[in-house]
């Protein structure tokens, strides 16, 4: 009696795990549903608690509590943008623009306009034949990002390179960069919040021309290598319209996480970073990253729920891999806690030049986009690879708490 009540408790769960999965999203139709959320608190640096682990992504930013329901994670998804934006990058412009878009001769045109201001964004689109709608992968500088443009090709996915350039520089001159022209009042804002912003207004180009441009809009990708990989991850966290990011060898102020780079050898940290990608007054945290109310681990749980493949090499000390490999064991535990830890996965593998997918992790990019491109269910995304067995990892999260309001 007792097995079989067993055995009926087991099939129970999985049933209403499934069920409680199925209402989950896979993607969303605004940019930002929480935007109507009320900001947190911001405090000034001195003011700031000092968090020796990796902050707490489910604790509300007041210090009230911590709720780990799905109902609350917009919510609590908004203060983390909140914080990222006061103390990193800088705010990503809102809806104070007009847009227009034409798609001709195979190129999506989007004109963005700010009080006469007028920034306008170029992408040759590859297009597969056919009729469509089809599946479309955003890829930073060129149509599949550093990726081999065959796993796209092969899989019918349309190509829409993003020309970066057009909103700003890879090395920007404050205040002379295209954006700047839109927003002269945010020439502090550091490279990701300008290209974050350039990628959503990419992403209206398409809606507005859907009629011409037949993209499935619920299954949009987007990629990126080295900078261009947090270009991807920021792009991803901020844009809930985007139903897959693949962020390939992000580094310091992509996966890895802050503190934890503190603790390595020779890698990117917050003060070794580039001061025109992010906003000069985070530099204030370089003697202090233990005072940040938040780390990267946190910018990947923004994803959740949407899916979230991160690609590591650990021939390039620079690019702080271990960091990133706790940084990863802590965002997993988001999608872990909503019964969705299948849309989420890392992995770090050695012995190929920077930025060059090798072969052994081509299966596991092709199985995320099989499913979160295609709806392709009968591959297996529960990708955890690194070459860190010794790497207690667990220390850094320990001091979480467990209850929750």
């Amino acid at each position: 009696m007792k097995t079989k009540l067993s055995l009926l408790t087991f099939v129970l769960s999985l049933f209403f795990c499934t069920a409680c999965k199925q209402e989950i999203p896979l993607v969303y139709e605004k940019e930002n549903r929480g935007a109507d959320f009320q900001k947190p608190v911001l405090p000034d640096i001195e003011e700031l608690s000092v968090v020796e682990g990796l902050t707490d992504p489910f604790e509300w930013s007041d210090g009230s509590g911590r709720s780990t329901k799905f109902g609350d994670w917009s919510r609590r998804r908004n203060e983390i943008a909140a914080e990222i934006q006061h103390y990193e990058i800088g705010p990503k412009p809102g809806a104070q623009h007009t847009i227009s878009a034409t798609f001709e001769n195979d190129t999506l045109t989007v004109n963005v306009t700010v009080k006469g201001k007028t920034l306008t964004l170029t992408s040759a689109i590859i297009l597969p034949e056919g009729n469509g709608p089809f599946p479309a992968v955003i890829g930073v500088g060129r149509g599949s990002g550093s990726l081999p443009s065959d796993i796209f090709v092969d899989r019918n996915i349309a190509q829409i390179p993003y020309n970066f350039g057009q909103v700003m520089a890879w090395q920007q001159k404050r205040g002379t960069e295209p954006i700047n022209q839109l927003y002269p009042e945010l020439i502090y804002m550091g490279a990701y919040a300008a290209w974050s912003w350039g990628v959503s207004r990419l992403i209206d180009g398409l809606e507005l021309v859907a009629d011409e441009l037949p993209i499935d809009l619920k299954h949009i990708a987007i990629t990126g290598c080295s900078f261009a990989g947090k270009m991807a991850l920021y792009s991803g966290a901020f844009d809930e319209r985007i139903a897959l990011t693949i962020a390939q060898e992000s580094g310091g102020g992509g996966a890895a996480a802050w503190r934890v780079s503190e603790t390595l050898g020779n890698v990117e940290t917050l003060g070794r970073t580039s001061h025109v990608w992010f906003m000069e007054s985070m530099f204030q945290f370089a003697n202090d990253v233990n005072k940040l109310p938040f780390d990267h681990h946190e910018l990947m749980a923004m994803v959740a729920p949407r899916a979230l493949l991160v690609l590591g090499n650990p021939d390039y000390e620079w690019l702080a891999d271990e960091s990133g490999y706790v940084s990863c064991q802590a965002a997993k535990r988001v999608w872990e806690t909503f019964g969705i830890a299948d849309r989420f996965g890392f992995s770090i593998v050695a012995g190929h030049p920077h930025c060059q997918l090798p072969d052994v992790q081509r299966p596991e990019v092709e199985a995320f986009i099989d499913i979160f491109m295609l709806g392709i269910d009968s591959v297996d995304t529960n990708v955890a690879v690194h070459p860190y067995p010794e790497t207690d990892y667990k220390k850094w999260t320990d001091w979480w708490g467990t209850e929750s309001n």
